[in-house]
């Protein structure tokens, strides 16, 4: 997942004119799938404009507004927070990815390619208060590890004792990003033909590439680009 900070307000991915490229065939629309995929993809590379890079899980809320809202933390020592407060940015979430061969087609001549799928969310990063950032970290810890908080549920404190809750909290500046644009890309062939996709599943299949074994896994669950 990339975060891409946009600091020039007159840069035309600023204001809309140069979406990522996603023809018909590869577009995912139904915002509730991407959501999903979101939820599923999670961890994300921030990158700004001068190319400094920072690389942290994020989490979405995706009812309270029309797209979700992400929420996240970065390291308070990080200097790079500082740099995007307030600016818009836009996050992008790389699910499973694979080299297609182009032995796998039935049609000949044919090329090798990359099958991937990616989602892009856009919004303005601003900064949560204390409360807020702690419940979110509540909230990742109950979604990766739900047992550390099923275990402290009959204390008084949680998972986190509130000594060390103030503690942390001065180590980590939490933020969210509202999301005002979503668009999403699923490259994975199912604009060919039926033996082709068929093909491109038989040659994932046998493939000793754990990410070509993840993206077929996606597409089986999916029902899409397998014939």
């Amino acid at each position: 997942m990339l975060c891409l900070s946009l600091y020039d307000a007159q840069s035309t991915y600023y204001n809309g004119r140069k979406p990522m490229h996603v023809p018909e065939k590869w577009k995912m629309t139904a915002t509730s799938d991407i959501q999903k995929f979101i939820q599923q993809h999670g961890f994300a590379m921030i990158v700004s404009s001068d190319l400094e890079a920072s690389h942290l899980p994020l989490l979405l809320e995706p009812s309270t507004t029309e797209y979700g809202v992400l929420y996240g933390h970065f390291a308070r020592t990080n200097p790079h927070w500082k740099n995007i407060v307030g600016r818009s940015v836009l996050c992008v979430f790389n699910g499973p990815h694979a080299y297609i061969s182009p032995t796998w087609y039935d049609a000949y001549p044919a090329v090798p390619t990359w099958n991937y799928i990616t989602v892009h969310a856009k919004g303005v990063l601003e900064l949560t208060d204390d409360k807020t950032t702690l419940a979110m970290l509540n909230a990742t810890i109950g979604k990766y590890e739900p047992s550390l908080l099923e275990s402290s549920s009959g204390t008084n404190e949680g998972f986190i004792p509130q000594a060390f809750q103030d503690k942390l909290i001065k180590g980590i500046v939490g933020f969210k990003i509202v999301i005002s644009e979503l668009q999403a890309k699923q490259k994975l062939g199912q604009h060919r033909s039926l033996a082709d996709q068929q093909g491109v599943a038989t040659g994932l299949a046998k493939s000793a590439d754990l990410e070509a074994q993840h993206l077929l896994s996606y597409m089986q669950a999916n029902n899409i680009g397998i014939g």
